[in-house]
């Protein structure tokens, strides 16, 4: 038995108030628990009255730090639990936070996946694979992660990982349709489209080039290359290595004999 023999108002936080215990500060409140557990000067506090209250303060120091995690962008239990440990709050306490959390809606992990699936969509336009992962490190469950999943459809799927690829064929206009299709399929892998949704949607691009554009592609990239296999090689084996490293990149045969014809031409005249 303690009988609390001085309840002073905190001056940096009003709302809250340091108790004491036989004129020694034995621990501090929130006003609403004040409120709650009547605590009041000449008041008997049995060990484990005491213990309730200091345990609901926690708990509830725990819950406002969390709001205030809260309050920037939507989280995950996985993410609230590792901040408030973290912060050094004790598993109990954290678990209890958690639980409140959750009973007043201010923590959901269903509506979270759901959100987190809409804002990869659309701000990241990502596919399923890297959703299911950045799911995955915040800690949802398995079976809600295929849940939601689930309604990223295919159609859904070939849509966004079409308006990715025509975004990335118009910026790749310098490029040959076998590297543009390249730099497509390697972007939508990483972004984690499967290989039949890629498939699909390199089909319905159509990559044409004329003329005048094989003409000044070949002209930028293999004038580059032609220097770069200059430092080494001579003759035939100049001439098969630039060959072979325009074709690997998707010009045409008859291009390619141009354009060593006129190099070297160039280098006769020269």
């Amino acid at each position: 038995m303690a009988i609390i023999t001085k309840i002073t108002r905190q001056k940096n936080n009003p709302e809250r108030y340091n108790i004491y215990i036989e004129e020694k500060y034995a621990f501090a409140v929130d006003e609403s628990l004040l409120v709650k557990y009547q605590l009041s000067k000449d008041k008997d506090l049995e060990d484990f009255e005491r213990d309730e209250i200091v345990f609901d303060d926690e708990v509830r120091k725990a819950f406002n730090k969390a709001l205030d995690f809260l309050s920037f962008r939507m989280r995950s239990e996985h993410e609230v639990k590792k901040k408030l440990l973290d912060a050094e709050y004790g598993e109990a306490v954290v678990l209890e936070a958690i639980q409140k959390l959750y009973h007043l809606g201010f923590l959901n992990d269903e509506s979270f996946s759901k959100a987190l699936l809409e804002t990869q969509k659309k701000t990241s336009q990502k596919g399923p694979r890297a959703i299911q992962q950045e799911l995955k490190k915040k800690g949802i469950e398995k079976s809600l992660q295929e849940e939601v999943l689930k309604t990223y459809t295919e159609d859904d799927q070939t849509e966004v990982a079409q308006g990715l690829a025509e975004k990335i064929a118009n910026q790749q206009s310098s490029k040959t349709p076998r590297q543009v299709k390249q730099k497509i399929q390697d972007t939508l892998l990483r972004k984690g489209y499967s290989y039949a949704i890629i498939s699909k949607v390199i089909e319905g691009i159509e990559f044409k080039t004329d003329e005048d554009e094989w003409e000044e592609m070949i002209a930028d990239q293999g004038d580059k290359i032609w220097r770069k296999v200059s430092v080494k090689f001579t003759g035939y084996d100049r001439k098969n290595r630039v060959k072979q490293a325009l074709y690997l990149k998707g010009f045409p045969s008859e291009q390619i004999e141009m354009f060593i014809e006129k190099k070297e031409l160039e280098e006769d005249g020269d």
